[in-house]
């Protein structure tokens, strides 16, 4: 294996991490901004207002996208990295 062949890969692999977290990500952040305007507008300040909701929306996203997820990362392992399996040490 070369240098440019192990770049590439973590470059693949980086990219599909945040494919893979954009949806909670964006979940957490509708959410906060969400709670964060209620709390503001209602001026209830209480903790597990801002965390209880949050996790629920990421748990329910999850759920959905588990799917997309496993997708993405099958595709990875049967494209990128079954065939340098294959080819054994010493082949890049």
């Amino acid at each position: 294996m070369d240098e440019t062949l192990i770049f590439d890969l973590t470059r693949q692999a980086l990219w599909i991490a945040v494919r893979m977290s954009a949806p909670l990500l964006a979940v957490a952040l509708i959410a906060g901004v969400m709670i964060g305007l209620f709390q503001a507008l209602t001026s209830v300040q209480e903790m597990t207002l801002t965390f209880v909701p949050k996790i629920g929306l990421m748990l329910a996203v999850f759920w959905v996208s588990m799917s997309f997820m496993t997708a993405i990362l099958a595709g990875f392992f049967n494209d990128s990295l079954l065939p340098l399996i294959e080819m054994g040490p010493g082949h890049g």
